[in-house]
């Protein structure tokens, strides 16, 4: 067992910080954020250009070390001898919190082993901040990140998550959303979901509405900025029926008062079905 006292004690290494940045507006960045980063030796980046404007922006003068997938099994040896050695680390990510899209859990998982503190200064998160403002119930949740690109796998990654009842985030590139819901409807059928792009910045949207709606919307035209899918989990409702049971309750809707047409849609869309489906049922 490993009890660590951040900020009570002392330590002949220095400490590893996880800094938050903003996702998008400057303004975001915290006091204490920029403090942390003016006060420490070093600043282990994901892209160095990218921090290294924003350092400029808050004239922060730390030197910048690069740190990402592609480098890190020989960095992270040197950024624990610089601790070790009693130098103060920042670790950041481009955007947003670090060690979610990066290499930073595997630095922090080597500096506890070496007994050294680490300790969070919280800030923006693009999947949180996108989730509260969704619509979409916000606990429990589950985040993922990046999906896999390949249809096949992409489409397994769906089946083996289509019964979770946790409300499900994704990152996705612009020009893979649409395939993507294509892949998502197939497996999950026609949840809700909204599509978040460029958070916080001043061509921020939300698309909200079933799968079927915004693959319709999306159409031919390629989507810009960076990308967020958040979809409905599982609903209990939306338990396994026969077809003589579906077939039954679109029948007790019309028998109500609907019309043909609306009562498969909302049976489709209770079940997580397709409509047109369904329908080919409904008709045969």
């Amino acid at each position: 067992m490993q009890v660590q006292k951040s900020f009570k004690g002392e330590s002949v290494y220095g400490k590893l910080y996880l800094v938050a940045t903003p996702i998008g507006n400057m303004q975001d960045m915290s006091s204490r954020m920029i403090e942390t980063l003016q006060k420490v030796h070093y600043v282990a980046a994901e892209d160095t250009r990218n921090t290294g404007r924003l350092l400029d922006y808050f004239d922060i003068s730390t030197k910048l070390v690069s740190f990402h997938d592609h480098n890190s099994r020989a960095r992270i040896p040197e950024i624990i001898a610089l601790l070790k050695e009693g130098n103060d680390v920042a670790q950041v990510s481009d955007a947003g919190l670090p060690c979610i899209s990066d290499p930073g859990h595997d630095l922090v998982k080597a500096a506890i082993a070496e007994h050294i503190a680490v300790i969070t200064i919280p800030g923006p998160s693009a999947g949180i901040s996108a989730l509260i403002a969704s619509g979409l119930a916000p606990q429990p949740h589950i985040f993922y990140g990046f999906l896999p690109r390949k249809k096949g796998q992409q489409k397994e990654f769906f089946e083996s998550k289509k019964a979770y009842t946790e409300t499900q985030i994704f990152y996705e590139s612009p020009h893979r959303v649409k395939d993507t819901l294509e892949n998502m409807i197939e497996v999950y059928g026609d949840r809700r979901v909204v599509l978040v792009r460029e958070l916080t910045k001043i061509y921020e949207e939300y698309q909200r509405g079933f799968i079927s709606e915004l693959i319709e919307s999306i159409g031919d035209a390629p989507l810009k900025g960076e990308c967020m899918i958040i979809v409905d989990g599982a609903s209990e409702d939306k338990v396994e029926k026969t077809e003589e049971e579906l077939l039954a309750e679109i029948d007790f809707l019309i028998e109500t008062g609907s019309q043909k047409s609306k009562a498969i849609k909302e049976v489709a869309k209770k079940y997580g079905l397709h409509k047109s489906d369904l329908y080919a049922k409904y008709h045969k």
